[in-house]
């Protein structure tokens, strides 16, 4: 669904609220759209609305689309069900989605729910649970194929007619040992062309991708997007046992999930931030932040109010000193953003930091001159003060230096010590910009006009 079909039927959905024409409403929801566009406008719609659509969504239907919503709604909405409820929706979900929901529900919610299903569906819960949900581990399918390598091909085929459907995304059967080591894969492009009365381990691929459960969900997006990927087969470090599979469409999730958290983290939200979430919830989560950069500005007003003596003689100087720290910020995050976006891609390392480094502060140099020259010249002409247009230009060329060591550094040494560059990196930059910049232009003015 398009987004002005998205925002047509929000418009048809408030105004039968409004009239009252609930009938309109839950035939919309319960057949006439599908289960994804219901998620879209549960997710487009504010809380209060969006309590009365799920209530108007039939028990049967309910499973279907909460597999659809963002995780945060999602759990909103199996937050307030009971174990029966809970059960019943459960039945629509794939293995790993279920696990990624179940982690975010109370214990005890969860081992009811476990304890509910059948001891193989519990197994494979139990499996996905152990592990991080942003690992391999975590987003992989339980839901597989396998098959010996002695057997014939024609047995295959027999083999795969006694499933009434095969699992989605299914590109290759899995070939293990009958202690269930990953042997090898058997792509179906082969199986149908080849001769049936050949053996699995005639025709089988042993070269094939194979991940280890541990290994971080950007680096298995990253895996994907080399290899060309429909699936993998994940394993155990330890024992080498399969234990899985990982789908392209969950790889499209993080993909898209580490762009959003990349995008929101720049402005201090969570990665999962409901554009409709509550008032007071919305307020807590962006109070944090602003705290925080509420204590860089005063540290910034602090280094300003040590030059207020020369601020009193030159007028000028209280005009000027924005630019100063401007050019600077928009300089950092220029750097900031191309060095974050590196490490996330796996591009940046200890063998080519210093090369990056040199090249960010010879650019950020060269950018220096050439703006400092034009705004020593708009100074100039301005304020009829060739002084203050050499300090000003002074200023802006060490303030972009900083600027680039600041944003190639700073984002790196976050990462080695376990925090999110993409979280932190930006507010740690404004101050260093704002700070250099006002000590440069402003200290150089005291030394030299004052």
């Amino acid at each position: 669904m398009s987004e002005q079909t998205t925002l047509a039927h929000l418009q048809t959905v408030t105004e039968s609220l409004e009239s009252g024409a609930t009938m309109q409403i839950r035939y919309l929801l319960n057949g006439a759209l599908p289960a994804q566009d219901v998620a879209r406008l549960l997710e487009s719609s504010p809380p209060k609305e969006r309590k009365l659509l799920w209530d108007l969504i039939d028990s049967k239907n309910e499973g279907e689309v909460l597999q659809y919503l963002s995780e945060e709604i999602g759990v909103q909405f199996m937050l307030n069900m009971n174990t029966e409820r809970l059960v019943a929706v459960s039945e629509h979900f794939e293995s790993d989605d279920l696990a990624d929901l179940l982690q975010h529900l109370p214990e005890t919610v969860v081992k009811e729910v476990l304890a509910s299903m059948s001891s193989q569906d519990r197994m494979r819960v139990e499996a996905l649970l152990s592990y991080s949900e942003d690992s391999a581990g975590g987003l992989m399918n339980t839901d597989t194929i396998t098959i010996r390598p002695n057997i014939t091909l024609d047995i295959v085929f027999r083999y795969l007619r006694r499933h009434k459907t095969l699992p989605d995304m299914t590109d290759s059967l899995l070939v293990v040992s009958r202690s269930d080591r990953l042997l090898g894969t058997l792509p179906l492009t082969k199986l149908l062309v080849a001769d049936v009365n050949c053996t699995v381990r005639d025709i089988m691929e042993t070269d094939n991708t194979v991940i280890d459960a541990n290994t971080p969900a950007s680096e298995v997006a990253q895996l994907f997007e080399k290899m060309d990927l429909v699936s993998a087969p994940v394993i155990d470090s330890i024992t080498k046992k399969l234990l899985g599979r990982i789908t392209i469409d969950d790889v499209v999730d993080v993909i898209r999930d580490e762009a959003e958290h990349s995008m929101l983290s720049m402005a201090g939200l969570d990665d999962d931030e409901d554009t409709f979430a509550p008032i007071l919830k919305t307020t807590r989560r962006r109070a944090v932040w602003l705290g925080i950069n509420l204590i860089t500005a005063f540290i910034a007003s602090y280094v300003i109010g040590l030059f207020q003596h020369t601020l009193d003689q030159i007028v000028a100087l209280a005009i000027l000193m924005p630019i100063v720290a401007s050019m600077g910020g928009i300089a950092g995050s220029q750097v900031l953003t191309l060095v974050i976006r590196g490490i996330a891609l796996n591009q940046i390392g200890a063998t080519n930091t210093r090369w990056l480094l040199n090249r960010e502060l010879i650019v950020g140099v060269l950018n220096g001159i050439l703006w400092a020259t034009v705004i020593a010249a708009l100074t100039a002409l301005w304020f009829d003060n060739i002084k203050i247009a050499y300090i000003i230009a002074s200023a802006t060329i060490i303030n972009l230096f900083f600027a680039a060591l600041t944003g190639t550094l700073l984002p790196i040494f976050l990462k080695k010590l376990g925090i999110d560059p993409a979280l932190a990196a930006s507010v740690i930059l404004t101050t260093v910009t704002d700070v250099v910049g006002f000590l440069a232009f402003l200290g150089l003015a005291t030394i030299f006009l004052v």
